[in-house]
């Protein structure tokens, strides 16, 4: 088996004929904020609180190719201000073939994200990081019971 085949099969997963391959995955959105620069870089000791919220969306590109979406949003506040914020909408592209309909919506909610946010997590810490504080570290996230918190969400408002 060459390298080549190797890297793709690290992203590519068949069962019964079924395939779920990572096609590609990007920034499509990033902002960070330092609003009290340079002043919140020079306080001693400043422990923020930091705020974090998770937004999921995936639309349908053509027959078998999905975009997910994982827009992560950070702010840290000390003494009611705004320390730093930061933006992400981070992106993949998926292709789900042969799968059935019941589980394509939990396999676009809970595994892409569970597959993108390593690198989201990255782009978070490289720029809070390259914007003079620590790198934001987040936590993982445990995105199948934030699937099911909000489809009992939907559920509540549908009756």
């Amino acid at each position: 088996m060459s390298a080549g085949e190797a890297a793709g099969n690290e992203t590519q997963g068949v069962h019964g004929g079924q395939t779920f391959i990572v096609k590609g995955q990007y920034i499509k959105d990033l902002s960070f904020e330092n609003p009290h620069a340079p002043h919140s870089l020079v306080v001693p000791d400043l422990k923020p609180a930091i705020d974090v919220n998770v937004d999921i969306k995936a639309q349908k590109l053509q027959d078998d190719l999905y975009e997910m979406t994982l827009h992560i949003t950070t702010r840290a506040v000390a003494d009611e201000s705004t320390i730093f914020l930061v933006d992400l909408a981070y992106c993949g592209i998926f292709q789900l073939a042969n799968i059935p309909p019941e589980r394509i919506e939990p396999l676009l909610l809970i595994d892409c994200p569970f597959v993108l946010f390593p690198f989201a997590r990255r782009v978070i810490a490289d720029t809070t990081r390259d914007g003079g504080f620590p790198p934001l570290m987040l936590d993982p996230i445990d995105f199948h019971s934030l699937y099911l918190q909000n489809r009992a969400k939907e559920e509540a408002v549908a009756s």
